[in-house]
């Protein structure tokens, strides 16, 4: 192995060690699914690592990692909404019972908290992920989204408001505040 190659491999074992974890729960808070979270982490790395050549500094490994994940959370969102709707046009017509699949109690936790924050912008979803549930700065959230921290910070503002977020507990409850307000 080169020894560029070797340092490359390197480089990234340690950002894998230091975000999949993190990573691995915030694909899951905007998916409700374990296996899709995974099935999504392990695509980030492998985009991290086809990309690897961009990241300049490992201290900006994490907003460039949530701004990777951020899109492929996206991408598979679209792709179930189109594979959702071919079945229900090939449905058309027959009587299918409900799933007997059981659903863990996690996911359908996290799937009552996805429906409120549905009602949110997408990109105040995104926010709100990434802030909130993810614990990133403004700064760093702003870099995973290509945006200027004000409009992180009034979009984390409004979504809120509107969610009437309490520090309570539960799924929605932020973790402790890292940004300055």
């Amino acid at each position: 192995m080169r020894a560029d190659a070797h340092a490359d491999a390197a480089r990234f074992e340690r950002l894998f060690d230091r975000h999949a974890a993190e990573l691995l729960t915030y694909c899951f808070r905007r998916t409700a699914d374990a296996q899709l979270a995974e099935d999504l982490v392990s695509a980030v790395f492998l985009e991290a690592w086809r990309r690897r050549g961009v990241l300049r500094a490992e201290d900006e490994a994490r907003p460039w990692l949530y701004g990777i994940a951020t899109n492929l959370v996206r991408h598979q969102w679209r792709s179930r909404r189109r594979h959702a709707a071919a079945l229900a046009r090939m449905a058309r017509g027959r009587d299918e019972g409900e799933p007997a699949d059981e659903v863990l109690a996690r996911q359908e936790e996290m799937r009552a908290v996805l429906a409120g924050v549905a009602a949110l912008p997408r990109r105040e979803q995104d926010v709100l992920a990434l802030c909130v549930w993810s614990g990133l700065s403004y700064e760093d959230a702003a870099r995973a989204l290509g945006l200027p921290v004000g409009t992180v910070r009034s979009r984390l503002s409004r979504a809120r408001r509107r969610l009437s977020v309490t520090r309570a507990g539960g799924p929605l409850a932020p973790r402790p505040e890292r940004n300055p307000s």
